[in-house]
């Protein structure tokens, strides 16, 4: 594994030494001071890596996957500047969000641009830059559609856990796919092959999120790097809400409506404990993390061991 630790660390680097040498002008500050605030910030660069490990083992060009790569980040960097205006977080990266830095009006404009430079880095590639550009989009979209869902499930007792997988195949698993699907596509894979990576990223993106979902309630801000406890203020309908509203719903309703809400950042998280969601829920993400294993095995004559151990790695990580 220490190996493998090297590498990932090193593509890290080198994605980082990528987003730092993209050309942004000086000026207009409004626009570029906040972009290269954001872009240049500390990330695990999980996408990109994603990129690059799928592409080592189909013997894709480095310098293609590089720009694929940053694209991918820059396509997510949009989406976290974005959402976090919508879902009132303070800190990213252990930093302060942009509109929380500037204000909401800066943090879309900057949004914005951090999209357009990822159209721009695609479009560097020197072949199949068109069906890349239409399945780059058509994520685009898909992590739009999830956002909305999101939003709209938030405070709604009426989710269930399949549109709750359905909104987070979306919002998260979409990227995922094409983190690892857009290397294949300018090989020019066949359909079977690039749906098997696109299963691949699915899978992981829902044991992913819903392990996102219980570091939310079990860790904190500072290992995290992030504002912790927003989801519970918006409302929103994971895993573990889902199963505590359906599974013991007098017993949750009566501890919503008996806290105020410095006292359910303190009682939603043990409520889980006590009656078992949360193991529960760590069952399932554990099972969507092999699911998306199982889907490595499909591929005949690639050799998956580093994306298998970066499956293996992201199940034990702790922020």
């Amino acid at each position: 594994m220490s190996d493998f630790n090297e590498i990932i660390e090193f593509i890290r680097a080198q994605v980082n030494k990528g987003l730092k040498n993209i050309p942004i002008p000086d000026t207009p500050r409004y626009l570029y001071d906040p972009i290269r605030y954001s872009i240049r910030s500390k990330g695990k660069r999980f996408r990109p890596i994603l990129t690059h490990l799928s592409g080592r083992a189909n013997n894709v060009d480095p310098d293609v996957l590089m720009n694929i790569s940053l694209a991918v980040e820059l396509l997510h960097n949009f989406t976290l500047v974005h959402d976090d205006i919508m879902d009132n977080d303070t800190i990213r990266h252990g930093k302060d969000t942009i509109h929380e830095k500037w204000d909401s009006s800066t943090a879309i404009l900057a949004g914005d641009g951090i999209y357009t430079l990822a159209q721009i880095v695609l479009n560097q590639l020197p072949y199949n830059v068109t069906p890349l550009s239409k399945y780059f989009n058509n994520t685009t979209l898909d992590i739009c559609e999830g956002q909305a869902l999101d939003k709209e499930f938030e405070n709604d007792q009426s989710i269930t856990e399949d549109m709750y997988l359905n909104m987070i195949d979306k919002k998260t698993g979409s990227l995922l796919s094409a983190s690892v699907a857009l290397p294949m596509i300018y090989n020019g894979e066949s359909d079977d092959r690039i749906k098997i990576y696109e299963a691949f990223g699915r899978y992981l993106g829902r044991g992913f999120q819903i392990q996102d979902d219980i570091l939310e309630i079990t860790s904190d801000s500072i290992i995290m790097g992030k504002s912790l406890g927003s989801d519970i203020q918006e409302g929103k309908q994971t895993m573990m809400v889902i199963k505590a509203r359906d599974k013991f719903p007098r017993e949750w309703d009566e501890m919503l409506s008996d806290s105020n809400l410095s006292d359910l950042m303190k009682n939603i998280p043990s409520f889980f404990e006590s009656k078992g969601i949360i193991e529960e829920t760590r069952l399932i993400s554990k099972s969507y993390f092999n699911s998306s294993l199982d889907c490595l095995q499909r591929l005949d004559g690639i050799i998956v061991d580093e994306l298998i151990q970066l499956v293996e790695l992201i199940e034990k990580r702790t922020y």
